[in-house]
């Protein structure tokens, strides 16, 4: 296990599970949301997220969590390890709604400077989840499905699978 792709909606749970990963399997991490957002919550341009990612999918090893579907397909192809964690939408967004409340006005460790949990953010960032939840749960679907055969898929839907993934790993 070199590079792995963790691949999940909002709330999921795919930062936490990349921490713990790359702490067990001694891996470096990189979360898109340190690539999609600059200090303060700027947007970083489509173009200059993409070279950012295709400059991590260049590097001999990573775990690399989150979106950016315009370089699935280049992550994927030297992924050797997919991991899809597949939970309710119910659950999600009570796990966003926790993680904002609790760190409320703290930037969480997947996040740039300067980017803090603000409740006022939260109906916009619920709507974006609610209005995204079938179609990027199909697209996840399509990406664990076309695979390429030497790539290792994981899907992970509750706690206990994914408690049983990390115990295969080790600590």
């Amino acid at each position: 296990m070199q590079r792995v792709m963790i691949v999940g909606q909002p709330g999921s749970g795919k930062s936490t599970l990349a921490r713990e990963l790359g702490q067990r399997a001694g891996l470096p991490v990189v979360h898109i949301d340190t690539i999609h957002w600059q200090p303060g919550w700027i947007e970083r341009s489509r173009d200059e997220k993409t070279q950012l990612c295709l400059d991590v999918e260049a590097r001999d090893c990573w775990i690399f969590e989150g979106g950016h579907s315009a370089t699935w397909d280049n992550r994927m192809a030297r992924a050797d390890l997919l991991i899809w964690i597949d939970r309710s939408a119910t659950l999600r967004f009570i796990r966003v709604l926790r993680r904002t409340l609790l760190q409320r006005g703290q930037s969480r460790p997947d996040l740039p400077e300067n980017c803090p949990e603000l409740l006022a953010n939260l109906p916009e960032f619920f709507a974006f989840m609610w209005r995204t939840k079938k179609t990027a749960r199909a697209k996840m679907q399509q990406l664990v499905a076309t695979a390429p055969p030497d790539c290792r898929v994981v899907c992970l839907r509750s706690n206990r699978e994914t408690g049983v993934f990390l115990a295969s790993i080790g600590s």
